[in-house]
């Protein structure tokens, strides 16, 4: 396989990170990674909070029993969806930003640092299909087919945890990653509104990744749309 095609995405990502995450600051951040991860604007956007059963809460915040967890097909990502990493740099996320600092325990620029490494990605858009996934990066796409391979399950320091939904790709010729996996608070076959991803060739590898989590939304929606679920999602 060639793998020049997406392998500087994680060069990318990892360039950004040791620029933005400054030595003094890595203790704390990687102490409220785990929490800011998990809550707030990353929590399941199919659904109006104030319609969940509880026990549907507690999963969206990581808690739940292995007995909950289901296998999902490839459809439940089915779509067109666009990274939110530049919505970021261009200042139409500053307000939730913003919002996140006066409930959270960081200035709404040291959240902006956080998620410039989060969101980390030159992979603008990604269109999925019952098989296949397609990535588009600089003008160029590059086509997976892909299988399900399980999931993951992952405790963080916080005492939640988080489910990885993994997808390996079956094409020898293919540039597509290797594996894909997917994270979006939802723990059973139903469709997913927003999503954070990690791909690459090494499976258990990107189980450890915690750091750099590229996030989608569906490509219908304008900067000013998902400004405004994210920040409906912080109540």
């Amino acid at each position: 396989m060639n793998k020049k095609w997406f392998m500087p995405f994680a060069a990318a990502a990892l360039a950004v990170a040791l620029v933005a995450c400054q030595e003094e600051t890595k203790e704390k951040e990687e102490a409220t990674e785990v929490e800011d991860h998990n809550h707030d604007d990353h929590h399941d956007h199919n659904h109006d909070h104030a319609e969940l059963s509880e026990k549907d809460k507690q999963i969206s915040q990581g808690y739940f029993e292995d007995s909950d967890i289901t296998d999902r097909p490839l459809t439940n990502w089915q779509g067109e969806w666009q990274s939110v990493y530049p919505y970021l740099l261009d200042g139409t996320l500053d307000g939730v930003l913003e919002h996140k600092a006066y409930h959270g325990d960081k200035t709404a620029e040291e959240y902006k640092e956080y998620y410039k490494i989060g969101y980390a990605t030159d992979v603008t858009q990604i269109d999925i299909a019952d098989k296949t996934m397609t990535f588009y990066k600089d003008g160029e796409a590059v086509i997976g087919t892909y299988e399900y391979d399980g999931y993951e399950i992952l405790t963080y320091e916080k005492g939640n945890r988080g489910v990885r939904y993994i997808f390996k790709q079956v094409d020898d010729s293919s540039q597509a990653p290797k594996y894909v996996q997917f994270s979006d608070h939802i723990i059973s076959d139903q469709a997913s509104g927003h999503f954070h991803i990690y791909f690459g060739d090494d499976r258990a590898k990107l189980l450890e990744e915690m750091d750099n989590w590229p996030t989608y939304y569906p490509k219908a929606m304008s900067g000013e749309e998902i400004a405004d679920e994210m920040d409906a999602h912080l109540h």
